[in-house]
């Protein structure tokens, strides 16, 4: 597993949790910054998804 697959979940889940107290209290702009950060994530672990197929398909 890649380093980028780890750091993405890791980034995924405190976006989740920024966007969940974002929306308890009211406070949009934290809202929207976990959003981002989530959508952040979802990229960093695609990122890594992309270097593990290549480490695979390489791998002989």
């Amino acid at each position: 597993m890649d380093k980028d697959r780890i750091k993405g979940s890791v980034e995924k889940a405190k976006g989740s949790m920024k966007e969940s107290v974002g929306k308890v209290t009211g406070d949009a702009k934290l809202e929207v910054e976990g959003r981002n950060e989530k959508a952040a994530g979802r990229v960093q672990n695609a990122v890594g998804g992309v270097k593990d197929a290549v480490r695979e398909a390489t791998k002989t």
